[in-house]
C-alpha cells in the first residue's frame, strides 16, 4: 500500500514539476534596427531551443529602438547609428556592439547578375542625388565597359523610416562626395533628393525585387535571402570588392573599440585593399539602472550566449562575430556599469 501511495504522489508531482519548469522560462523584449534582424532571429531560435528562454525582438528601425529604450518599454534597444556620448549620459544608457555586417547596393537589372556591375562611391552618390538618371549614363558605362547597360531611367529606393542603415549609407556618401555632404548630409533620416521609400530593410528589398531598373541599399543578409543582385564597390584603396564576411572583417580589423566613447565605432570607408566600404557594427542599448534586474540579467545571458555560442550562426549569415577581446570589454562594462536600484552589480 505504501509503495502504491508513493507512486501516485510521484505521478501527481510530475505535472507540477513540468509547470514549474515552464513558469521559470523567461521572455526578454527588444526592438530596433532591421540591419541585424536576421541574426537576432536566428540566435533567438537557437537560444530558446537550448535554454527554453525566449527573445521577442521587433524590427522597427534604429530610431524606434532608441526611442523605446529611452521610454523604458523594452529590455534592450538596437541601433546601427551609435548614440552620441552626451545622449547616452543624459538617459543613463549603456551601449555596446553586438555584431558586424555590411550594407550593399542592390539592383534589379534584367540580365545583370550579382557582382557583375561595378560602381564607385562618387557615381553612387550622383545616382542618389538624382544627377545620374539613366543606367546607360557615361559615368556608369566607363566603369563597366563589358556590361550592356539598359537605356532605362534609374528608380531609386531608400528607407522611409528612421534607420541606422540609412545613417551608415549617408555617412559613407558624405565621406566620398562633397556635394552629398553639403546638400544632404548624414543621419538616420535625411531629405532625399530623389526616389521612393520602403519601411525597413524588408521594405526596400521588396521594392527592388518587384520593380525593374531599381537601385536601393540593404543589409547583405536581406540581399541574399531575397535573391537580389548586389554591385561591387570601389573602396578607399581603389579596388573593386565584393561584399562578404571577409571584406566586412577587413574593414573592422583596425576598429578602436576601447578608445571610442560608447564603443560607437563607425566603419565606413575604411582603408585596406580588401575592405568593404559600407561596413557597420550594430549596437545594443540598455539602461544602466535596472528597475527589473531579472530582465536585465536575461539580456546579459542572451548576448553572453550569442557571443560565445552564436558565432557559427553569424558567419553562416555573413555577419562578423565580435573578437573575443571585444567581448571581454563588453562583459566588463556589464559588471561595472549596470546595477539594480540599490547599486548592486548584476554580473
Amino acid at each position: 500500500m505504501t509503495k502504491i501511495r508513493v507512486t501516485k504522489i510521484a505521478l501527481l508531482a510530475l505535472p507540477l514539476m513540468a509547470w514549474s519548469f515552464i513558469a521559470q522560462a523567461q521572455t526578454i523584449t527588444g526592438a530596433g534596427a532591421s540591419f541585424p534582424y536576421p541574426i537576432y532571429a536566428k540566435w533567438a531560435a537557437l537560444y530558446e531551443k537550448e535554454t527554453g528562454n525566449k527573445v521577442n525582438y521587433q524590427s522597427i528601425g534604429s530610431g524606434g529602438g532608441q526611442q523605446q529604450i529611452i521610454a523604458n518599454t523594452v529590455d534592450f534597444g538596437a541601433s546601427d547609428d551609435p548614440m552620441k556620448p552626451a545622449t547616452l549620459e543624459q538617459h543613463r544608457l549603456l551601449q555596446f556592439p553586438a555584431v558586424i555586417g555590411g550594407t550593399v547596393p542592390v539592383v534589379n537589372l534584367p540580365g545583370i547578375a550579382s557582382g557583375q556591375l561595378k560602381l564607385s562611391g562618387t557615381v553612387l552618390a550622383d545616382i542618389f542625388l538624382g544627377k545620374i538618371k539613366y543606367w546607360h549614363d557615361p559615368a556608369i558605362a566607363a566603369l563597366n565597359p563589358d556590361v550592356t547597360l539598359p537605356n532605362k531611367a534609374i528608380i531609386v529606393v531608400h528607407r522611409s523610416d528612421g534607420s541606422g542603415t540609412t545613417f551608415g549609407w549617408t555617412n559613407y556618401l558624405a565621406k566620398v562626395s562633397p556635394e552629398w555632404r553639403e546638400k544632404v548630409g548624414e543621419g538616420k533620416s535625411v531629405k532625399w533628393p530623389v526616389g521612393q521609400g520602403g519601411k525597413g530593410n524588408e521594405g526596400v528589398a521588396a521594392y527592388v525585387r518587384q520593380l525593374k531598373y531599381t537601385i536601393g541599399y540593404v543589409e547583405y543578409a536581406y540581399a541574399k535571402q531575397n535573391n537580389l543582385a548586389w554591385t561591387r564597390l570601389q573602396n578607399k584603396s581603389g579596388a573593386f570588392v565584393q561584399p562578404s564576411k571577409d571584406s566586412f572583417s577587413a574593414a573592422a580589423a583596425n576598429a578602436k573599440w576601447d578608445n571610442t566613447p560608447g564603443m560607437g565605432v563607425v566603419l565606413t570607408d575604411e582603408a585596406g585593399e580588401q575592405s568593404w566600404p559600407v561596413t557597420a557594427a550594430s549596437f545594443i542599448l540598455m539602461r544602466k539602472q535596472a528597475d527589473q534586474p531579472a530582465q536585465t540579467k536575461g539580456v546579459f545571458d542572451f548576448f553572453g550566449w550569442a557571443f560565445k555560442q552564436g558565432k557559427n550562426a553569424a558567419a553562416e549569415l555573413d555577419y562578423v562575430p565580435l573578437p573575443d577581446n571585444v567581448v571581454q570589454q563588453i562583459e566588463a562594462k556589464w559588471a561595472n556599469e549596470v546595477s539594480d536600484p540599490q547599486g548592486n552589480s548584476l554580473r
